[in-house]
């Protein structure tokens, strides 16, 4: 199939080069048949490539075929604008490869104009739901087909859902030792700070990236392919500069071409090339110009190499169905030096699992310390008493914040004040204060927690006398403890900063705050139904925390017992190549 993809790029950049239009006579006649003089040309390129001449007028023909269809599309997407979508099916329903597809740009709901579909453009398809019409076909194997597609449906919502819980709690203050959430570490494994909204946009990115790599893992790339491309979109919220500080945007983009390829499309997506060389860009600026950043950080590059290997194979393949083999055989040639390096001799791996070590610590150690065993247990030991230590610190860090916040809430402020006042100072308790007294918009950020929101009808009549001893007016020193539901010394330092009377955002209605929430018989009947939404949260977060990987670096361990075999074929074809080359 590969070489069958080499052949066509080949024909098709000849055609180019020698400026040859199939769709036209001498090789197409008026009735759109094909000519005679195909023929002559085939047995030319087949001299040239040493091919089978039959293969090569046949995927002639193809290309002759596809122009003319492409031609009349054309044509009728000028006249009617209805446009032509190039439609790659599952391997299920493919009876056919490519399917075309016509239909207006114009649809209703988002346009697929907005999405980047054009004329011409090629489509892939996940198959995630089947058709009622296949339903119908072969009753107990379409059933079974059937079910299969909507537990795989249910799975993708499940860790929708368990994502998107996790992505609030890193928002909420919860305790680390009773509640799961999601963190966000630099490369040295310490968290990263930065504002609410782009941790939210980064945790769901890292999260949706590890889910898919779970089942990249699991070979189960039909559900692998949509959590990364979700991974990609939430990725894309980020600022760049975030993104030139972790290299888990470039790991991404490999992820999806492998995925791709794996799903048997990498021949046909227009952006694998794009995402490869998008991979290339964020590794340099993550790494540095020689990797220097990162040897800088961690002390070797030894580990990260393994990206660079997939990276180099990736683009050989790419180049390779594209027709280029030189270029293919370059980057190839480059990956297999790489494979040499990285390969790690099973003795000693052996020998560190003996240590106590696991095969994952004894592969990343050994690649970090160029194989010396002796050297990988001292990486290994250094490392592990690196992260305890961090990990410790990180932790004792969580609890101070929530020891801050608490400490704020005690004073009245809402959690959501707390947190970005704490935010803004660092972390810094006393600075924080200061942010709040000195911000009293800050204040009223309101939050949905029950112990903040303590809504009273009306302010106690000791209340107000407080604050009118204060030198504050009954009616001012009123409306601020309906604002500040009661909270004294909030109302007392809110007046006191603006002059005796509420600042103008915080000047609403006495009904407003002082609004308690309704209750209805239908809130016993949705009391039943939350502990099992309880459980269905519980079990959506556990299957995400299960896919998890415990090691930090994960992601640049591999046997590379696949990119292997990978390297071995693709290169047989480009020697194959070179040998033709030489003949001529």
């Amino acid at each position: 199939m590969a070489q069958k993809e080499y052949l066509q790029a080949k024909l098709t950049q000849f055609l180019r080069e020698d400026r040859i239009q199939l769709w036209k006579p001498p090789y197409t006649d008026e009735n759109k048949e094909v000519g005679l003089a195909l023929k002559d040309l085939a047995k030319k390129y087949s001299d040239k490539l040493e091919c089978c001449e039959n293969e090569v007028e046949k995927i002639m023909e193809e290309i002759r075929c596809k122009a003319i269809e492409r031609g009349t599309g054309n044509e009728h997407y000028k006249t009617t604008g209805i446009a032509t979508i190039e439609v790659f099916l599952p391997p299920r329903v493919r009876k056919d490869r490519k399917n075309r597809l016509e239909t207006r740009l114009h649809i209703t709901g988002r346009t697929l104009e907005e999405q980047g579909v054009t004329h011409n453009v090629k489509a892939m398809v996940l198959e995630l739901k089947q058709s009622e019409e296949d339903t119908r076909k072969n009753v107990q194997v379409e059933e079974d087909e059937q079910n299969e597609a909507k537990l795989k449906e249910k799975r993708i919502q499940r860790t929708k859902r368990g994502l998107e819980i996790l992505a609030e709690r890193a928002e909420m203050v919860v305790d680390p030792e009773t509640t799961p959430y999601l963190d966000i570490a630099n490369q040295t494994g310490r968290s990263i700070r930065m504002p609410p909204s782009e941790r939210k946009a980064l945790v769901l990115a890292m999260g949706y990236h590890e889910k898919g790599r779970a089942f990249l893992k699991r070979k189960e790339y039909g559900i692998a392919l949509p959590c990364l491309l979700d991974a990609d979109r939430y990725f894309c919220e980020c600022c760049p500069e975030l993104l030139d500080t972790v290299d888990n945007y470039a790991v991404l983009q490999l992820d999806i071409v492998w995925c791709y390829f794996r799903l048997g499309q990498l021949e046909c997506l227009d952006d694998a090339e794009k995402k490869l060389n998008l991979a290339q860009k964020c590794f340099k600026n993550c790494y540095g110009e020689n990797h220097q950043r990162l040897v800088h950080i961690k002390g070797n590059c030894g580990k990260e190499k393994i990206l660079f290997l997939r990276l180099y194979l990736l683009q050989g393949i790419r180049n390779y169905l594209s027709g280029n083999g030189e270029v293919a055989c370059d980057y190839l040639s480059k990956a297999h030096q790489l494979f040499k390096e990285l390969y790690i001799d099973p003795t000693k791996v052996d020998n560190l699992l003996q240590l106590g070590f696991t095969a994952q610590e004894a592969r990343l150690g050994l690649r970090a310390c160029d194989g010396n065993v002796d050297h990988a247990a001292a990486h290994i030991t250094n490392r592990r008493e690196e992260l305890a230590q961090i990990r410790k610190e990180e932790k004792e860090k969580k609890r101070r914040r929530l020891e801050n916040i608490n400490s704020l809430k005690g004073m009245g402020y809402s959690t959501h004040a707390a947190r970005q006042a704490l935010h803004q100072a660092s972390g810094n308790l006393d600075e924080a204060l200061k942010i709040l007294v000195s911000n009293p918009q800050m204040w009223w950020l309101n939050d949905s927690d029950p112990q903040t929101n303590n809504c009273q009808e009306s302010p106690s009549q000791e209340s107000i006398n407080q604050l009118v001893y204060m030198g504050f007016e009954a009616v001012a020193a009123e409306a601020a403890l309906r604002v500040f539901r009661g909270n004294v010394q909030l109302a007392a330092q809110t007046l006191a900063h603006n002059g005796g009377s509420l600042p103008p955002d915080l000047q609403f209605s006495a009904e407003d705050s002082s609004s308690t929430p309704s209750t209805s018989p239908s809130d016993s009947a949705a009391a039943s139904s939350a502990s099992t939404d309880e459980d269905m949260e519980t079990e959506a977060v556990n299957e995400i925390l299960e896919d998890i990987p415990e090691h930090e670096e994960d992601y640049l361990d591999s046997t590379l017992e696949d990119e292997e075999i990978l390297i071995a074929e693709y290169l047989c074809y480009v020697e194959n190549i070179k040998s033709a080359t030489k003949k001529n």
